[in-house]
């Protein structure tokens, strides 16, 4: 997987990163999350500025939610309905609908965690008609926090990396505390509203 990103990056540069975002599902078969952490090791060896690396992930996934959204609103619950049935989608519609019954607007939050779901609650936010100004708050504050941590976990660990990544535990060990940070975030700022 590693080799394919460096080969298209060596191709296309900061746009790969950009693309490889915003497209998500449809682009490149390799995890959004091996593309940002490799970004992250190729900004810390200065191969690439780090900041335009960053810049070009970040926009790129604010892109890919931001259509999502605009599918939603324009499309809107007819869309939702054909590709529920599909097979391939079923599973993905049935966890973003699971977050967005449970956790409400900040469902956008939680799933930029989620691979798939980050790309499918925007188009059910646009759908079930959210506020863009609301979506974009909690969509791209998400979309920073995840940028930021995978992209951090790519420049601190850098070239050992793909090590770390080989074990399974790792990986579910990093999934669960990245989950479990946000959800504690989450928690806190619910407590403190209710406590006021």
């Amino acid at each position: 997987m590693g080799d394919l990103i460096l080969e298209l990056v060596d191709q296309y540069g900061y746009a790969f990163f950009y693309a490889a975002l915003a497209l998500g599902p449809f682009g490149i078969p390799v995890p959004n999350e091996v593309t940002v952490m490799t970004g992250g090791v190729i900004g810390a060896e200065g191969l690439l500025n780090p900041w335009l690396v960053y810049l070009c992930i970040f926009l790129g996934l604010i892109t890919a939610v931001t259509i999502g959204f605009v599918i939603g609103r324009v499309f809107g619950k007819r869309l939702i309905n054909r590709l529920r049935g599909k097979e391939r989608f079923a599973r993905y519609f049935v966890s973003s609908e699971q977050l967005l019954d449970k956790y409400g607007t900040a469902a956008i939050c939680i799933s930029c965690f989620i691979p798939c779901v980050r790309y499918i609650v925007p188009i059910f936010m646009g759908a079930y008609g959210k506020r863009y100004a609301k979506f974009a708050l909690y969509a791209y504050s998400g979309a920073w926090v995840w940028t930021l941590l995978f992209y951090g976990i790519g420049r601190q660990w850098g070239g050992n990396l793909s090590q770390l990544l080989i074990v399974p535990e790792t990986k579910l060990f990093l999934v669960i505390g990245c989950a479990a940070a946000v959800l504690f975030l989450f928690w806190r700022n619910r407590t403190k509203k209710s406590q006021t």
